[in-house]
């Protein structure tokens, strides 16, 4: 005679098989999302940081090129600067969803 599963064996199969399908596949995600979060951080932190760098090169190593009524130039090049690096990196962004 065949051996037949009860209601007990029924719950215990069901219950390995969603843990096999569902919980084994998720467990790693907290993992990917930490080092995401901590990759986009450190990307802000050298972005800012390469900006500010750019900004102090323009106000000290140009002499006298940006002084008087030119101080505002080196805030408005590295401005620029800026904003033409992140319309480029939002225009591979698009790219990429297409």
């Amino acid at each position: 005679m065949a051996d037949r599963m009860g209601p007990g064996d029924f719950y215990d199969l069901v219950k390995e098989y969603a843990l096999q399908e569902l919980v084994e596949p998720l467990r790693p995600i907290p993992r990917w999302i930490a080092f995401g979060v901590l990759g986009s951080l450190l990307l802000m932190i050298s972005g800012v940081s390469l900006t500010l760098a750019a900004l102090r090169v323009l106000q000290e190593e140009t002499g006298s090129a940006f002084t008087g009524n030119l101080s505002w130039a080196p805030h408005a090049i590295t401005l620029l600067g800026a904003v033409v690096v992140l319309a480029l990196l939002a225009q591979q962004i698009r790219k990429r969803k297409l």
